[in-house]
């Protein structure tokens, strides 16, 4: 049963990167990590398949084996963040305590992805002349 809950919600993740994917101000990686952490607890064959992606592949083998995340990647997270607090605070016009709150998880969130390691080579591409 649990095995079935954690395969429905890779699913989910799975979905919600698709749509990232398509949509400049949703993430895209950090639901395809999480459906790859899902697929682990529940069908080896599609954490595999998301493992083997031939354009999210690296970037996942690259989190799983050493949390790291390219520079290029925390670019585009920063930027993303900072575009994506920008629109809330025009559309929502929040008060406040809700700009400062959202901003500090932003800043949080950000923080935390700027922090991460640079890649070192994996072993499969050090092994290619």
């Amino acid at each position: 049963m649990i095995r079935w809950l954690w395969f429905g919600l890779g699913w989910v993740m799975v979905a919600l990167g698709l749509i990232g994917a398509l949509l400049p101000v949703m993430p895209t990686t950090i639901f395809l990590i999480l459906a790859m952490w899902c697929f682990s607890k529940s069908s080896p064959r599609f954490e595999a398949w998301l493992l083997q992606h031939p354009r999210y592949g690296h970037v996942l083998r690259l989190w799983r084996e050493q949390g790291a995340v390219s520079r290029k990647g925390k670019g585009f997270a920063a930027a993303g963040m900072a575009l994506g607090y920008v629109l809330f605070f025009i559309g929502a016009h929040p008060n406040w305590k809700l700009a400062v709150g959202v901003g500090l998880f932003f800043i949080a969130s950000a923080a935390y992805v700027l922090s991460r390691p640079s890649p070192r080579p994996l072993a499969a591409d050090s092994e290619q002349p």
